[in-house]
């Protein structure tokens, strides 16, 4: 075994940092993923990490470290989860670099940090750079930096990162006002290089699977970073003691070996691609197979699928070419009809719908197993962290069944007036509460789950449990 290799599995001092933000639009993601291209050049194996529920900020990780990142969010898996999921994807690693979420102190409730970047780099006991937009300022950004420093005792943030300077003379003014009356360093700056955004649309940023060719734009990214941040001092400032944790989700006696792998059938391509890699990890880990099939490149149901998982993402950009696949959806629609245990989120639980409705009025066929069309809008409809409790109608979260997830979406669901021909019973799935109160949401009927909110089974692993048991039933009743 050669030194590289040595030191890429026993790494002397393990490094991680997280990239912090004073708010949305700071320019954490720009640079996280600058940071990451740039550490990659330099031939370190990078772990990418996202605070918070953000599906889209980790597909951009893991095309630029070719390691799949993964979700930090210590509301819904609970802090010894956070620790484990950290652990066991660090492994390998020489630094993880860990993106914040909104602002550092933003997270479940304005009264306290949890859930926040904050509360994760407290867990993790990870060292923080605070990205602030120095547009248009240059002493008042030592205020905000010590604001942030003074919020909370147990602040973490040990240098800052000057986002949007006008010059490289800008630059070193506000690096003066901050390192003196802040005591920590401004190890570098970006200016105002428009040609660097990532592009936009109404959930974020467009996700990284729609982007084609990306390693130009990662190169041009890196080197802008590798010329204007200390890298060398941002390896220092990285370097933090083991992170001890207990397993909590994949204890080897959890794991299920079945006779047979029951296998299940996940949608994966541009339109629905939002899945945590925690809640598949859940599935093989209770003795279940993932069979990977894009329903827009005109695939069907894998035949020998046991079940079915169709995960969030953007199926009213797709809206079109999907409602043209009559095959695609005639498979979805007769293997739900026939009792294959299925899971629809979010774009999945649309793509179930009869119709989805864009802006301009356009109505697109869709599978139709659920009464009712959804309709986009401009305005945002729901976001927000969710309380899930299960219905009595709801095989994999039953009634009284807790879990967690969120909601975040611009599109409303109208129910129709019809009974859905697949179904023997029209229900809620879950009753969830959010910030503005608690309502019933979803749809469930015989082996079908389907609704807005994104569940992280990592909050209830039972449920993965009852989905595999109800998959196992079926196949071998049709026997």
């Amino acid at each position: 075994m050669n030194k590289a290799m040595a030191k890429r599995e026993q790494p002397a001092a393990p490094r991680r940092i997280v990239i912090a933000g004073t708010g949305s639009g700071a320019g954490k993601t720009t640079l996280t993923i600058g940071i990451m291209a740039a550490l990659q050049a330099r031939g370190l194996v990078v772990q990418g990490f996202k605070c918070g529920p953000d599906y889209i900020d980790p597909t951009y990780h893991t095309a630029v470290t070719g390691r799949p990142s993964r979700n930090l969010d210590s509301w819904m898996v609970g802090t010894e989860a956070v620790k484990e999921i950290f652990v066991r994807a660090s492994e390998g690693a020489d630094i993880s670099v860990i993106e914040g979420v909104m602002g550092m102190y933003d997270g479940k409730s304005p009264l306290s940090d949890e859930g926040s970047t904050a509360h994760i780099s407290g867990l993790l006991e990870a060292p923080v750079l605070l990205v602030v937009n120095v547009q248009s300022m240059a002493r008042s950004a030592a205020a905000i930096v010590k604001g942030f420093q003074c919020l909370s005792p147990g602040s973490r943030i040990v240098g800052v990162i000057a986002n949007k300077a006008g010059s490289e003379g800008h630059y070193r003014i506000v690096k003066e006002a901050i390192e003196q009356e802040c005591g920590v360093p401004v190890i570098g700056y970006l200016k105002r290089e428009e040609q660097i955004e990532i592009p936009e649309r109404h959930l974020g940023l467009v996700p990284s699977v729609e982007r084609g060719e990306l390693d130009p734009f990662f190169a041009k990214l890196g080197e802008l970073i590798a010329g204007h941040l200390d890298l060398d001092r941002l390896l220092q400032l990285a370097e933090s003691a083991p992170v001890a944790c207990e397993p909590v989700l994949f204890k080897p006696s959890t794991a299920i070996i079945r006779t047979r792998r029951v296998r299940i059938a996940v949608a994966k391509d541009p339109a629905f691609h939002f899945y945590y890699p925690e809640n598949l990890g859940l599935i093989e880990h209770y003795g279940g197979e993932i069979v990977p099939f894009s329903p827009l490149a005109g695939e069907k149901v894998p035949d020998d699928a046991d079940g079915l998982y169709i995960g969030g993402g953007f199926p009213e950009e797709f809206a079109e070419r999907l409602a043209g696949l009559e095959d695609v959806k005639a498979s979805v629609r007769e293997r739900v009809q026939a009792g294959l245990p299925t899971l629809a989120e979010c774009g999945g639980f649309m793509y179930l719908t009869e119709a989805i409705v864009d802006r301009q009025g356009n109505e697109y066929p869709m599978v139709g197993l659920i009464p009712g069309k959804v309709r986009m809008q401009a305005k945002l409809a729901a976001l927000g962290y969710r309380d899930i409790t299960g219905t009595e109608a709801n095989f994999m979260l039953g009634s009284g069944q807790t879990a967690r997830g969120h909601e975040f979406h611009y599109s409303v669901f109208e129910p129709g007036e019809r009974g859905g021909e697949a179904t023997e019973q029209i229900a809620y799935a879950y009753e969830v509460k959010g910030r503005l109160g608690t309502k019933p949401e979803g749809f469930a009927a015989g082996h079908l789950v389907a609704g807005y909110t994104h569940v992280h089974f990592a909050s209830n692993p039972g449920m993965v449990l009852g989905w595999l048991e109800a998959c196992e039933a079926m196949r071998i009743d049709k026997k």
